[in-house]
């Protein structure tokens, strides 16, 4: 019987149908050259069909992006210290508001698949892209997320108001060689860290879409990784498409030489979950083509991917009348509303955490904190990022703090000082003077006046260059200067120079890519070709410099007309209270594809705090940045410090509310800060539990903890209980309809938790209420607590609420290796209630009925990659198999992986069998027992085997051995190891025990 009606062409024109098979009679009708086509970031309009041109991928991170002005909210490194989950559902629905009126103005360019929120864990501070992810937890970013896709998708059962594109799956946390390198994340890590965040976005945000990242994990490109299938859609249902990231699947080819030619990765890509390719239209439909041809991708592949691209689009309403779809009918009133700015501003204050409050110097006294000294160019600056919108309007912090301080008869009692030189330049060859005219042209003139620049210094060899009376910034190109750049802003940033001193009192002049400013001809500035000779930008010395002056024969002289940081000091001394604004500049020392070069603040800027406390103690700091800054100086001798990332159009109203009191701060940090980047190990370690990395692991002294922020009203906590006791009978806040005569929990368990907070102060206030777990002994190495539940609450002076917590038992698991599964250790369990990971106020011990993990067996195959422990190896790609083998991380340097508890049983001859690869004549693997450096039982010599995934099994007996044993598995050489067995092969046979 035919679904078509009178009115309809086609089956997929009818919404009365099932949306799936709407699709598939879409799909269906496609011809072989529109579904290749269609495979694209754009999608082209099919005409005969009556299908439009769409797009995927607008840029969303803390607002629409790109497109033109629209609300800014914080950077998501910031949203994530609000700890606020409904303030993120909040700001998802306003994002995905704004994203459906630029969709109605352009539908083929302004697309709905909005490309946020970001979930990479931030396992290293010193990651580019730290601005645009939630922190080093997987739970936080997961809770936090999760209310942010459901903002942005809405709650309709049909329509999706917006699609939340989540990225990058998987492990992208290092930004330089990130097209090449491999992440390498062993399956504890992998499913107790990294896949953790990513899970509930999709299983309960319910997610319709996700972005590979550019790395290899375990050297397998992500846009081939059996887990965008195998994880992501079939353990975790997730139901929506999968694009990949700009160029990434050329890169296959290009960054990763993973194949000569792009057919294969094109064809292999799809076939891992691909369904969306953002990359050269040319080169990636011709490769599909060819696949095609090869037979290496069949027509049901592409109709696979074209039906979850499609069946997104569906649910966004694109195929059915408006009047069915309640977000269709959004419009031009839901741009930048007053909701939406109120929304902002509210999210500016939550995200500012006080890190630091000594003799309670803030809130400050508008009338008794006197004179008050601005300093610091981020006192009047609002900066955007690169995934940031345009503003509509932005308050810069100096002015709000003008606000609060201007009194009735209009006196002003703020002075401002940047702290920034100005300065002017000559050519030292002839001492011909740099000017700047009213069109921005530069030249060098014995005549006219020199022009005076402005020199922000942002550290690390990075200074930016302004004249003021233009109000704009010197810029380069690949040839020329000229001062006309409205922000320092770009993939590229040409506003940065590099100012290097050498000797007799000249500098190296350099562009944004260290390539020598120099003279040209009648007075022109030039940019030289080559940069090969000239110093980098973080520290070289002098004498390098040097030669690059020779060998271009430039070299310019800095003469200071002002010196920004004497006049700051004279302010700072004639002033009561002193507010100093420092940080970074989102797009300087710190982006995508920059990892940053150190953890502390510009040399400058630092010596800016010292010489202004020096001067006046009664300072406070204002640190606005996209990451954790290392700051012990600061810390030790400030006795007030804020911070707050860089935090959009309401950044400094935010400020000003916080340090006068008319918002009590409550934000809390969403990383650990460190005292010194030797804190940290590599930025390319993934292992965060060997390498003791975030608060779960790390066992040193930390600056500031995970979870740490003040506030300005003391809060108590109080009477940490569960259900699993006997309530007190006078305690009605525990329900009925539970046994609570027991004392142990069941791994299947859900439990209540409750906490009373008071507000003892005087003041209403809010507080982030966290609790955490702390597991008993165990099998493996455990975190020293890992956060379970968080709460934001607000409390007036003196109230008392009652914190409730729901959670499940099964949540505390960990991935057993010895049978690739979550399991539940049996034991004790502590949890941990407090305002941060290190301040706990109370405790409460529960037991567990969980499971004892056995021991290895004879004869069981294990992996390579389920080690225990390990030393001097990396985990990489088994074609073989989907699971990873493990390498050597240099063939020079021997290592070892431990397997704890193989049962052996009794004495008996033991066969070691090993599937293994090598590729060089002293490829070798030895097994020792007990210790890693007890005598070898075992050496198999694997030698050439004909490359590194030319594999096959080799096998030697050791023995007598017997009870349950420790076994480690030494490497040597360019050697691959993916599974092994240990089987017996006989009992009580002396003559096979020579």
């Amino acid at each position: 019987m035919s679904h078509e009606t009178t009115d309809l062409e086609y089956l997929f024109q009818n919404p009365k149908l099932h949306l799936d098979e709407r699709v598939w009679d879409l799909v269906s009708r496609l011809t072989l050259e529109e579904k290749i086509e269609s495979m694209l970031q754009y999608q082209p309009a099919i005409e005969r069909l009556g299908v439009p041109a769409y797009k995927h991928g607008t840029e969303a991170a803390h607002g629409i992006a790109w497109l033109g002005e629209a609300t800014s909210f914080p950077q998501p490194v910031g949203l994530a210290c609000t700890w606020d989950t409904e303030l993120m559902r909040q700001v998802g629905s306003i994002i995905s508001d704004e994203a459906r009126v630029y969709y109605r103005r352009d539908p083929a360019l302004n697309g709905l698949t909005l490309w946020a929120p970001t979930v990479d864990m931030e396992r290293d501070p010193r990651w580019g892209r730290n601005e645009e992810a939630y922190g080093e937890d997987p739970y936080l970013t997961g809770e936090l997320t999760k209310e942010l896709v459901k903002g942005i998708q809405g709650d309709h059962p049909v329509y999706l108001k917006a699609v939340a594109t989540l990225k990058h799956f998987l492990g992208n946390n290092n930004e330089v060689d990130r097209g090449s390198d491999s992440s390498s994340i062993d399956p504890r890590n992998l499913r107790e860290y990294y896949l953790k965040a990513f899970e509930k976005p999709f299983t309960e945000g319910k997610a319709q879409s996700m972005m590979t990242s550019y790395n290899l994990i375990n050297g397998t490109p992500a846009t081939l990784y059996h887990g965008v299938n195998d994880i992501v859609r079939h353990e975790w249902g997730m139901d929506g498409f999968v694009v990949s990231d700009a160029g990434d699947v050329m890169g296959i080819v290009k960054d990763h030489q993973y194949y000569d030619s792009h057919t294969p990765g094109v064809a292999e890509s799809i076939r891992a979950g691909i369904d969306s390719i953002t990359d050269d239209a040319d080169l990636s439909k011709q490769a599909i083509r060819d696949a095609l041809a090869q037979g290496t991708l069949q027509e049901t592949d592409l109709d696979q991917a074209l039906f979850h691209t499609f069946r997104v689009r569906f649910r966004l309403g694109e195929f059915d009348p408006a009047t069915d779809n309640p977000y269709a009918l959004i419009g031009e009133e839901a741009l930048m509303t007053e909701q939406a700015r109120e929304l902002s501003l509210r999210a500016a204050r939550e995200q500012i955490v006080l890190l630091k409050n000594e003799r309670s110097l803030l809130p400050l006294d508008p009338v008794g904190c006197g004179k008050v000294a601005v300093i610091g160019a981020l006192g009047n600056e609002v900066y955007r990022d690169w995934y940031s919108g345009t503003l509509p309007y932005f308050v810069t912090p100096l002015e709000a703090i003008r606000a609060k301080l201007v009194t009735k008869d209009a006196q002003e009692r703020v002075i401002y000082r940047d702290a920034k030189d100005r300065v002017t330049f000559a050519a030292a060859a002839d001492g011909a003077k740099l000017t700047v005219d009213s069109f921005g042209d530069m030249r060098l003139s014995h005549d006219a006046e020199p022009t005076v620049l402005t020199v922000n210094d942002w550290g690390y060899g990075s200074v930016t260059l302004t004249d003021e009376r233009l109000g704009t910034y010197v810029t380069s190109d690949e040839e020329t200067l000229r001062v006309t750049a409205e922000e320092a802003y770009g993939w590229y940033v040409k506003e940065v120079f590099g100012l290097t001193p050498v000797e007799k009192g000249e500098h190296l002049w350099t562009t944004w890519n260290g390539k020598p400013v120099i003279t040209g001809p009648e007075g022109s500035l030039k940019v030289a070709e080559a940069a090969s000779s000239v110093p980098n930008a973080v520290g070289d010395n002098g004498t390098k410099a040097s030669t690059a002056l020779e060998q271009v024969d430039a070299a310019f002289r800095v003469e200071t007309v002002s010196d920004g940081l004497v006049e700051a000091i004279a302010t700072a001394q004639a002033a009561d209270t002193v507010i100093v604004f420092v940080g970074n500049h989102p797009l300087i020392n710190g982006k995508e594809e920059n990892d940053r070069p150190g953890l502390e603040l510009a040399a400058s800027q630092q010596r800016l705090i010292e010489e202004v406390y020096r001067v006046n103690p009664n300072t406070i700091v204002v640190l606005t940045g996209s990451y954790p800054f290392a700051i012990p100086w600061v810390q030790e001798h400030i006795p007030a410090i804020v911070y707050t990332s860089h935090a959009g159009q309401e950044h400094g109203t935010a400020v000003a509310d916080v340090l006068f009191g008319d918002y009590a701060p409550a934000g809390r940090l969403n990383m650990t800060w460190y005292q010194a980047e030797d804190q940290l190990g590599d930025i390319k370690d993934y292992d965060i539990i060997r390498g003791g990395r975030t608060y779960q692991y790390f066992e040193g002294e930390p600056l500031y903890v995970f979870g740490h922020g003040l506030t300005y009203s003391p809060f108590e906590y109080s009477h940490l209980r569960t259900d699993v006791q006997a309530p007190d009978p006078n305690d009605t806040s525990v329900p009925e309809g539970r046994d609570n005569s027991f004392d142990a929990l069941d791994a299947t368990d859900t439990l209540k938790v409750w906490v009373d907070v008071t507000n003892r102060g005087t003041a209403a206030g809010e507080e982030v209420v966290q609790l955490y777990v702390r597991p008993g002994a165990s099998r493996v190495k455990r975190a020293l607590k890992t956060l379970c539940g968080f709460q934001r609450i607000r409390l007036e002076p003196g109230e008392t609420r009652t914190i409730s917590f729901t959670m499940r038992v099964k949540d505390w698991a960990i991935w057993d290796v010895t049978r690739d599964c979550y399991c539940v250790e049996a034991g004790e369990y502590t949890l941990l209630a407090g305002a941060s990971s290190a301040d706990i106020r109370l405790e409460h011990p529960v037991s567990v009925r969980g499971e004892v993990i056995p021991p290895r067996q004879v004869g069981q195959r294990i992996r390579a990659e389920n080690f225990d422990d390990c030393s001097h190896v990396l985990l990489d790609e088994s074609k073989e198999q989907k699971e990873a083998c493990v390498r050597l991380r240099s063939p020079q340097c021997p290592g070892w992986l431990a397997f704890y508890g193989v049962e052996l049983g009794t004495a008996c001859v033991i066969e070691l069998q090993c599937r293994v690869s090598g590729n060089s004549h002293d490829a070798a693997i030895e097994l020792r027992l007990d210790t890693p450096d007890s005598e070898a039982a075992a050496r198999i010599n694997v030698g050439h085997t004909g490359g590194a995934q030319a594999w096959m099994t080799l096998s030697e007996a050791l023995g007598p051995v017997s009870g349950s044993r420790d076994v480690y598995l030494w490497l040597s050489g360019e050697v691959r190891l993916s599974y092994f067995t240990l089987s017996a092969c006989a009992t009580g046979d002396s003559s096979l025990q020579a």
